[in-house]
């Protein structure tokens, strides 16, 4: 009976993290219910393998800011 309410509870969506390194380059990509633990993690709106090794443009970033109901606004610099 279990398995059949988690069928129907609503889940916490998978959002999009990179991690940087001291001069600003694109490290690493992760997606995961809850912020990664460590520094330099930063959440971004999606994730694009062209920014491995290269700074992340300032659009990408998603602002902390919940809209309405749970939703995250993305800021576009």
């Amino acid at each position: 009976m279990g398995f059949l309410k988690s069928l129907f509870r609503a889940s916490q969506p998978y959002r999009c993290y990179v991690v940087l390194d001291r001069q600003g380059l694109c490290r690493a990509f992760k997606q995961c219910q809850l912020p990664p633990s460590g520094d330099g993690w930063v959440e971004v709106g999606d994730i694009r393998p062209q920014w491995l090794g290269q700074p992340l443009p300032a659009h990408a970033r998603v602002s902390a800011h919940a809209t309405g109901a749970g939703g995250i606004r993305v800021v576009h610099a």
